[in-house]
């Protein structure tokens, strides 16, 4: 019986996501198995490795957005794992729109980004 959860999200674009995660110092592979309960593991487009013996991975859906797979349990084992999904989420919000205000055409736009706890 596996142990993995599969969780939709609105997370869209693969380079932002993994440049968030080398921000928030976590270790980022591709192409690359999760690692679960038991020796358990299931294969994901990008896969975050964590502390210990659990990861948190991302397969790309037909629709273009990622679904975050992982064996949440095993994760909260070793870290607060509400903290740690919603810190990858805010991170990847903030290099989104970062990313989205230097594309051509936005160079003179002003912006003001306030990040809210």
């Amino acid at each position: 019986m596996s142990h993995f959860s599969t969780l939709r999200t609105k997370i869209t674009d693969a380079e932002v996501l993994q440049s968030s995660l080398r921000d928030l110092g976590i270790s980022v592979k591709t192409e690359a198995d999760v690692r679960g309960y038991n020796g358990q593991r299931v294969r994901a487009d990008i896969v975050a490795v964590l502390e210990g013996d659990y990861d948190l991975g991302w397969s790309r859906n037909g629709d273009g957005s990622f679904d975050l797979i992982a064996d949440l349990w095993g994760v909260a084992k070793k870290h607060n794992q509400t903290e740690l999904i919603n810190s990858i989420n805010q991170k990847y919000a903030v290099n989104k729109t970062l990313a989205e205000v230097r594309r051509p055409g936005l160079q003179n736009a002003n912006v003001k980004l306030m990040v809210q706890k």
